[in-house]
């Protein structure tokens, strides 16, 4: 009887969004009298980002801070249609359709200013801080704030726009079914380390070191959170997390989070990120979806790791230490 370590490697690529009748997010955007900026969505924030992202998405292509832009996601009665918060398409799909606002929105802004400063709305740029200027000639400018003004209560224009995101439909093919179900996809890759005591099956995972593929990371800080968070969870799937027992009754079932099965802090492996991008051409400034992808490689990869060291393939999850010791008593008996 001995602990056991082994190496598990896995890869995996992950679709952003989905095709069904093209996956369409719309997104409106105005500004107010005082020349901020509001972001109508109903693509809801979980708590992944979604706001934040969207904020800067907005001040981007505007041309504005970040702190000038607000996002409303609270009513999806009233708000611009959206397919939903899932198959890790927020980013890319609301994304894409609040960029067609801003654009159309900005168009508006520089046509009103260049009335107000007499020269044509392709001469103008904004500076990022709330401002704009006539292009070479810096000193010549207007605020924001006074173009919004001017054109609320001088020249009655709505700084405005909408913006529709809509990826082209693909047809399964009738001879062999084949099809493209999305138009850009994230990759992963981790390698897992574990050590398995082969008289209890007990796992403990030493270190998960992954390496993501996203597209363009937006905010870094941001994805960095998103990726060690899902690397724990896919630890957590690997090796805790389950309903069972559920069929044929669930009796003997946990009935609340407190008898359900998560790691610990002390649970948790050493983590590393590495993040790889590779802008994608139909994405928002180029980013791709990483949202649930976080989550996957990790159990391919502890599973491999739990089969190099004691020599079992697990094929159920959670791979849990009777799994394990069922397995290597199979082994011995065979």
């Amino acid at each position: 009887m001995a602990i056991r370590r082994g190496r598990g490697v896995a890869a995996i690529n992950y679709p952003t969004g989905m095709n069904l009748g093209g996956d369409p997010t719309q997104a409106l955007v105005h500004s107010t009298p005082t020349g901020n900026f509001m972001v109508t969505l109903s693509s809801v924030d979980l708590g992944q980002g979604m706001k934040q992202i969207m904020a800067q998405i907005c001040a981007e292509t505007i041309g504005v801070p970040t702190d000038r832009v607000v996002v409303d996601t609270a009513d999806t009665d009233t708000g611009p249609h959206c397919m939903g918060t899932f198959a890790s398409r927020g980013t890319h799909r609301a994304g894409n359709a609040v960029i067609q606002a801003a654009r159309e929105a900005r168009q508006v802004m520089l046509e009103v200013a260049a009335e107000e400063l007499e020269v044509n709305a392709s001469d103008l740029e904004t500076d990022g801080q709330g401002n704009i200027l006539v292009k070479g000639a810096p000193q010549k400018s207007m605020s924001i704030f006074d173009v919004a003004l001017s054109a609320h209560f001088k020249r009655g224009r709505s700084i405005s726009g909408r913006g529709m995101f809509l990826i082209p439909r693909s047809y399964p093919e009738k001879e062999t079914g084949a099809m493209k179900p999305s138009t850009c996809y994230a990759h992963a890759c981790t390698v897992a380390e574990v050590e398995v005591d082969d008289e209890t099956g007990e796992v403990t995972v030493l270190t998960v070191k992954n390496v993501f593929e996203i597209g363009r990371a937006l905010n870094p800080k941001m994805v960095e959170q998103q990726l060690v968070g899902g690397s724990w969870m896919g630890i957590s799937h690997a090796l805790y997390e389950t309903t069972e027992p559920y069929y044929p009754n669930r009796d003997h079932g946990g009935t609340d989070f407190n008898q359900y099965l998560m790691p610990g802090l002390g649970d948790l492996a050493e983590t590393e990120i590495i993040v790889l991008e590779r802008p994608s051409a139909d994405g928002p400034f180029g980013a791709k979806g990483p949202g649930e992808m976080c989550a996957n490689p990790q159990i391919p990869a502890i599973a491999n790791a739990v089969f190099d060291a004691v020599g079992v393939r697990i094929d159920a999850l959670p791979i849990t230490p009777e799994r394990i010791l069922r397995a290597l008593k199979a082994q011995a008996a065979g």
